[in-house]
């Protein structure tokens, strides 16, 4: 008799376990027609496109947080032309504006109180807003990924050795590190890094292509040796965001012997147009508020190292004379742009010769292993921690400087850490996939048009620095900016996002790309994510449909479907 009541026990937590799950097995749980590996902009903006086209959608995310950098601390939009952005990412940025028509979102001033600017001001007749806080970007995705068959997994990140399944040229599951597997009809790397793209195979590279490579002119090294006239200088691409010309690298100043700053690159600064492994620098993009009841203010880390900031110091020192005028545009010679956000934040990204990007520190970054780059980001935390409490504090630092900086501090009430500083760090490039056509310079001005468009770019071609080196009159200089003008929107290719056919069939890459260099400089921007995550989405859905390749669908019924998406491809 106690058998038989055990048994109907087990039963009857069976039964009950078969009708909340619908009765599916472990595979069928872990399984959907689309499998996004990242749930960065893009890989939200796939998600929603794919499950509105009826296709069950599984976003595994890396971290504990949805959207990327949209979500962490990139407010201010980086857009270029506002009408290249149509379907879900103009969605969203009309999601934006609605929430902040509610005024109980309005917590830290009045809505009357917020001037937006720049390219991200909105026209009086406009239904959309572009700039944001992190957390109203989080909301917003939330409600928008409601309600779809969209299931999410969150803290779950890619066995990058072993957990790529493939049969023939074809991927059946991806496992993570967890030992949790999942699987999928199509697969999306929606990720910073192209990790998956990479386990599974994908030719891909990193780092700058010589001009000579692609035929461009804007790629590879870009010197800067200091012109002789002051004209010279401000005509120089290179030199923005670069040292006043007399700013001395040696740990004793005028003394070889006593070796170099740190972060200073050692040996030759290579050749103009060379290429190299080089990748443009990461920063965290500060949330900061001035408002007392929100602030948490700048602390000293507990490894602060002065000599990390004795550039800076010597860059202030040497602002003299005529060459000032040139150099303190901005804010009161503070080093970073500091964008307004609403409730009294900011957006705070890099500007001038030393601040928020920690130049030449992220070259392994793309490569290395999670471990790794969790150090990375840690140092590169820390070295920001230290800029701010240094602007903020230090007695080397300009009174009007410190006066400006020490009135910020970071939010309570944006991120989950307790110090208010975020885990998302701005990776502007790493991975960038080889496919069957790779988006170039000559995209990006309009010489070469493509015929198969799945959706638009329109930012300048921009690089941030990539190296700090010794120039040839024995100055500090950054080396690696490009700030290109971009005349008109241009189209992406369909071919650019989905891989050599040879070496998968059902994997797209809307954010790792193929581009060179400085075609990814104009196309990396988030609202051009989420417009190639939407494509990647109908892709995979059509892939499903028709049992193709995402090489060998029709143009022709990708266009139709993203039209009906309200996507803008010319």
């Amino acid at each position: 008799m106690e058998i038989k009541k055990g048994l109907l026990a087990i039963i009857t937590v069976a039964v009950v376990s078969c009708l909340l799950h619908n009765c599916k097995g472990t595979e069928d749980l872990n399984s959907a027609d689309v499998v996004i590996y990242g749930g960065t902009s893009a890989g939200i903006s796939a998600a929603i496109q794919a499950a509105r086209l009826e296709k069950s959608v599984l976003i595994i995310e890396p971290t504990r947080r949805l959207g990327g950098l949209t979500t962490g601390g990139l407010g201010q939009t980086d857009i270029g032309n506002k009408q290249a952005i149509g379907g879900i990412s103009r969605e969203f940025y009309r999601n934006i504006n609605l929430y902040y028509n509610d005024s109980t979102n309005w917590v830290w001033q009045l809505k009357s109180e917020y001037k937006d600017g720049g390219q991200t001001r909105s026209g009086k007749n406009e239904d959309t807003m572009w700039s944001f806080e992190p957390s109203a970007a989080l909301n917003v995705y939330h409600d928008m990924l409601s309600n779809l068959n969209i299931r999410i997994v969150y803290n779950k990140r890619l066995n990058r050795t072993t957990g790529v399944s493939k049969t023939s040229n074809t991927i059946k599951s991806i496992s993570m590190e967890s030992g949790d597997t999942y699987f999928g009809k199509v697969f999306i790397d929606a990720t910073y890094e192209g990790d998956l793209m990479a386990a599974a195979g994908i030719s891909y590279t990193v780092g700058r292509e010589s001009n000579s490579q692609y035929g461009e002119s804007l790629n590879g090294v870009q010197l800067n040796d200091f012109g002789t006239t002051l004209q010279e200088t401000v005509s120089n691409n290179s030199t923005y965001h670069n040292f006043i010309e007399s700013v001395d690298p040696y740990i004793v100043k005028g003394d070889s012997s006593s070796g170099l700053l740190p972060f200073i690159a050692e040996g030759d600064s290579g050749t103009e147009g060379q290429g190299d492994k080089g990748v443009q620098a990461y920063c965290f993009r500060m949330t900061l508020t001035n408002h007392p009841e929100n602030k948490i203010l700048f602390k000293k880390p507990e490894n602060y190292n002065e000599l990390d900031y004795e550039l800076l110091f010597r860059n202030y020192e040497a602002a003299k004379g005529p060459i000032e005028e040139m150099y303190s545009y901005g804010d009161s010679l503070v080093p970073w742009i500091n964008a307004a956000m609403p409730n009294r934040k900011t957006d705070t990204n890099n500007q001038k010769g030393f601040s928020t990007d920690f130049i030449g520190q992220n070259w392994e970054y793309p490569e290395a292993s999670y471990e790794e780059r969790e150090k990375i980001i840690e140092r590169h935390r820390g070295y920001q921690q230290g800029l701010m409490w240094t602007l903020a504090y230090h007695p080397r630092i300009p009174e009007k400087v410190r006066n400006k900086v020490s009135q910020w501090g970071t939010c309570k009430d944006e991120y989950e850490r307790e110090d208010g500083w975020q885990q998302q760090l701005y990776v502007r490039e790493a991975r960038r996939m080889i496919s069957g056509y790779v988006m170039s310079q000559k995209n990006c001005e309009g010489i070469v048009t493509v015929d198969d468009p799945i959706g638009m770019a329109a930012y300048g071609m921009d690089s941030h620095h990539i190296k700090r080196y010794v120039n040839s009159k024995g100055y500090v200089s950054n080396e690696g900016n490009v700030e290109a003008y971009v005349k008109a929107p241009f189209p992406i290719s369909y071919r650019s996002i989905v891989p050599k056919k040879e070496e998968c069939s059902n994997l797209i890459v809307p954010i790792c790309l193929s581009a060179t260099h400085i075609a990814f400089g104009s196309i990396r921007m988030e609202p051009v994510f989420m417009v190639l995550g939407q494509s990647s989405g109908a892709i995979a859905s059509l892939v499903i449909e028709e049992n193709k390749a995402v090489q060998d669908l029709e143009y022709s019924k990708i266009r139709e479907v993203l039209i009906a998406g309200d996507q803008v491809l010319e």
